[in-house]
């Protein structure tokens, strides 16, 4: 059954399809040629993400489901948060938003961090939220040359290096991003 997740990042979609049973069929906003921009003007990882799946829904009148993560650091009160894409900016520049964040972060003895995954489904008119969170620590330094965002930057407690360093298994045993998809693949079992 195909199942569309409302995004543009190919990242996203391509661990999200590798968590997600064969039954289910992930198809991202690329896959199915949807161009259009995706509105995304929540204060919040909950409201962007039912924002964003409500808009897929309503124009395509299919099953789909999207995601808002936020990196929430203590030290900058919960920043970058649900900014977290565009915190340097809106060109959503990943090296820039490290940049930033390491600025800030340089005379910051609190390290601590979390990230944080808000997955909105849309199946049979039904909206459901699902969420997973990962704590860790901001690193001083860039780490690793895999994964996406923030992940050079961010080690979880769980583990002993950064994200970017993680195998993609790896990684989506811990990640917020895999947590999330783990509670939306335990639901979607229930539905046949």
């Amino acid at each position: 059954m195909d199942l569309i997740f409302a995004t543009n990042n190919q990242h996203k979609a391509s661990e999200i399809a590798h968590l997600l049973t064969e039954k289910w069929e992930v198809k991202s906003l690329a896959d199915i040629g949807f161009t259009q921009e995706v509105p995304e003007t929540g204060t919040t990882l909950e409201a962007n993400a039912l924002q964003k799946a409500r808009y897929i829904h309503n124009q395509l009148g299919k099953d789909c489901f999207a995601d808002d993560t936020g990196l929430e650091i203590e030290a900058l009160k919960g920043e970058p948060g649900v900014y977290s894409a565009r915190y340097a900016g809106p060109a959503k520049d990943s090296n820039d938003n490290i940049r930033k964040v390491l600025a800030e972060m340089q005379d910051k003895h609190n390290r601590k961090a979390r990230f944080r995954t808000v997955i909105a489904l849309i199946i049979n008119k039904k909206e459901v939220l699902f969420e997973g969170i990962v704590s860790g620590v901001i690193l001083s330094h860039p780490s690793g040359m895999g994964g996406f965002g923030y992940d050079p930057i961010f080690k979880p407690d769980e583990a002993t290096m950064s994200f970017a360093e993680m195998p993609l298994t790896e990684k989506n045993q811990i990640s917020h991003r895999g947590r999330a998809v783990q509670k939306l693949v335990e639901y979607l079992k229930t539905i046949n």
